[in-house]
This record gives structure tokens, C-alpha cells and sequence, in this order.
């Protein structure tokens, strides 16, 4: 069933959606979804299941055009959007040239996780965040793990309506010191982050971003305010793939990476390397050059195993090897953290010091078995190692 982004007006897709809303009541809060990345929205739920009343809130980054237009200005899709219709995401909706979004405080996955599991590798290791999502995403992976909210509708997930406060509440229940919006597309619920977010620092509770990087410069300055770090998954180093895997473009991802930079902002890089389309040597070598160059050698970069799952499932999980070999080209290049994901238990998925190699941070999968880092600096050689060790907002 392919029903997520339908044209027309209003009252019509309502009508359509209401026809098909009972193929997808298993589409609720929490499911468990296919793994093919480090970040999915498996099991451990920490609320209760119910429909209740979403507020109604206007954009933050649009401009208004005639005849009741409006224009987005969040993501670099740019969508102009006619009166009772909405953008490419398909959460934000122009009635009467005002622009609104229909998932602040629209929770349709919520669940308590390892900062490794986002994955995070130099922010607070062996800690827990409160992970959460809503509905959308502005880009069509084809290998996306979380299809199932995000390309579909808000009206077609069931999901549960959690105020900024109730989050943060919830965050402090569970002993969580983060909150992870993340499984979806955080830039498409965009409002929400921006409050939730502002209303955790307020509380103690520092904020972390799993993003696609498909966001537009001003919107990311503004909310990298309240974030304390930032996860991109860069999905290829070339437009064909971005194009015709996942129906956006490389360059403004790029852009997003610079910009982090610019602003001082802790981030890390996931790659899925996916068998044929994206994991060829040159095509590793020219993404860790750009790295390099960009961005500085001290940026991690995670190389994580791809499982078959929604549109691509005609080829293999990754193998092994080639995680190996995307991971010794990044440390010959010269970048100082280079990982492997996805393969728990592999060498790869642990720190060590880039001055006297030995072992500071040692993983298995989402677990910290050992930490030899000491406020910041390398246990043994004293070298300081780069991240977010300690947190106050």
C-alpha cells in the first residue's frame, strides 16, 4: 500500500485517508520495526498508548505569498504550497495562507536507549536518552529501517500527544540526562525539538539531533542553540545516489556538515554503506577526503552495516569486509575516529587514541564494557580526546 503523500484538497485527501486508516492501525505507537542501521525504534516503550488533542501550531521558518500561498523555508526542498494543501513532508499544511505543523507534541515512538545506539561515540558513553519521533521525514530513503512512520502521514500512525513538559518529565523518570529526537526526520517536526528542547535545558536536560542534514542554514542556527550535538547521516558522496535512493540531494547535507563546524556544534557521521551503491573504494576515498578537508580529522565517522528492508531488499547485508575497508581508508586518510557499526562485538566499534593507540572506550554493540577515559583526556598517554564528557546546560 502506497498511500502517504496524495494530491488534492483538503476535504478529498481527508476522505482518503479515512478509507485507509484501517489497513494501518498496526502502525502504532512503538512498533517494532527491521533493523538496518544503528538507529531503529525497537521495543521499550515508556508510555501508555491513547489519541489525544494535538495542538495546532503555526511554522517557524515560511514566508507568506499571494493568492494564500505560502513558501517553506526550513528545508532546502523549498515547497510552495497552495491554500488547504501541504509540503513534500506532509506534516506541515497551509490553511488560509498560514502555515502550520501537525506534529508538535504527535509522539507516534517513544523509547529508552543507549547513546550508543544512535549512535553516539564521544557524548556521555554508557548514558541513556529519552528517544523519540512523530510522523515525516522531508527526504525517501528506499533503504529506510522506520518506513513505517516515516513515510506516512500523521493522520495514518496512531500515536500519542506528549506535551514539551511531559517530556522532560519523563526524561528525569527514567534517568535519562538526554533527549534524542531521532527514528524518523526531527527536522519535519522542527517546532517541537525547538520547544522540547528549550524546555530540557531549563530542566538539566541536554538534547541531541539524528538527522538527515536536509535543513536549510537559518532554522539550524537557531536550533543549534538548545542542542548539545548533532548525529548526520550522510547517506553517499555522490547526487546519482542521493537522487535515486533517496529523492533528495548531497550538496545541502555538505552544507549542513560546514555549517556545524561553523558553529562550534559537537557532531558525528554515520554512513550506511549499502552493497553497489554507495560502498566503491574511490567513492569512500573522495567522502573522507572531503571529511578531511572540511571538517577536520577529529570528526567521527561511523560505518554501519546495511540489512535488507522497504524498497531495497534484492541485495545482501553489508559485508563485513567492506566495513573494514570504508573504516582503513578513513585512518589512512588521516581522520582519528573512525568506526564500525552494526557488527557488535568487532574491533572497530571502540575508541582508541589517536597519540598512543591504545584502547580508551571499548564497546560490545550498545554496551560501554570499559572506559578509560579520564575528564576528557586519554587514561594513558594523558592526549585529549574530542567530545561531550560532561554536560551543563
Amino acid at each position: 500500500m502506497s498511500i502517504k503523500r496524495s494530491r488534492g484538497g483538503l476535504k478529498a485527501r481527508r476522505e482518503f485517508l479515512k478509507a485507509g486508516a484501517a489497513a494501518l492501525g498496526a502502525l502504532c505507537l512503538g512498533c517494532p520495526v527491521a533493523m538496518a542501521t544503528m538507529e531503529s525504534a525497537e521495543e521499550g516503550l515508556v508510555t501508555e498508548q491513547f489519541q489525544g488533542e494535538f495542538p495546532l501550531k503555526e511554522a517557524m521558518h515560511y514566508k507568506k505569498l499571494e493568492a494564500l500561498r505560502v513558501e517553506c523555508q526550513l528545508c532546502p526542498r523549498g515547497c510552495k504550497i497552495a491554500d488547504l494543501e501541504r509540503g513534500y513532508c506532509g506534516v506541515r499544511e497551509n490553511r488560509g495562507g498560514t502555515y502550520y505543523t501537525l506534529v508538535h507534541s504527535r509522539v507516534c515512538a517513544l523509547h529508552i536507549d543507549p547513546i550508543e545506539k544512535k549512535p553516539f561515540f564521544h557524548y556521555l558513553p554508557g548514558t541513556l536518552a529519552l528517544s523519540l519521533a512523530t510522523p515525516g521525514c522531508n527526504i525517501e530513503c528506499k533503504f529506510c529501517q522506520n518506513w513505517q512512520i516515516s513515510q506516512f502521514r500523521p493522520e495514518q500512525i496512531d500515536c500519542t500527544s506528549l506535551s514539551p513538559e511531559e517530556l522532560v518529565r519523563k526524561a528525569k523518570q527514567n534517568f535519562s540526562p538526554t533527549i534524542a529526537y531521532t527514528y524518523s526526520e526531527p527536522v519535519v517536526f522542527y517546532e517541537y525539538m525547538y520547544d522540547v528542547s528549550r524546555a530540557a535545558r531549563g530542566e538539566g536536560i541536554s538534547s541531541v539531533m539524528v538527522s538527515n542534514g536536509y535543513i536549510k542554514e537559518e532554522p539550524l542556527v537557531e536550533l543549534c542553540k538548545h542542542l548539545d550535538a548533532v548525529k548526520i547521516d550522510l547517506k553517499a558522496f555522490t547526487e546519482k545516489f542521493y537522487k535515486e535512493t533517496c529523492s533528495g540531494e548531497l550538496k545541502p547535507v555538505l552544507e549542513t556538515l560546514k555549517n556545524l563546524k561553523k558553529l562550534g556544534k559537537w557532531f558525528e557521521i554515520v554512513v550506511l554503506i549499502v552493497p553497489t551503491l554507495n560502498d566503491s573504494e574511490g567513492e569512500i576515498k573522495d567522502m573522507c577526503n572531503w571529511v578531511l578537508q572540511e571538517l577536520g580529522p577529529e570528526v567521527p565517522i561511523h560505518f554501519t552495516r546495511f540489512h535488507p528492508t522497504y524498497k531495497i531488499k534484492n541485495l545482501p547485508p553489508t559485508p563485513v569486509p567492506v566495513l573494514e575497508r570504508a573504516r582503513n581508508i578513513a585512518m589512512d586518510t588521516g581522520l582519528y575516529f573512525a568506526y564500525v557499526g552494526n557488527v557488535p562485538g568487532h574491533e572497530g566499534e571502540s575508541t582508541y587514541c589517536p597519540k598512543c593507540k591504545e584502547l580508551i572506550i571499548k564497546r560490545v554493540g550498545f554496551v560501554v564494557a570499559k572506559n578509560n577515559l579520564q575528564e576528557g583526556h586519554c587514561g594513558n598517554c594523558k592526549h585529549p580526546i574530542p567530545g561531550v564528557w560532561n554536560i551543563n546546560v
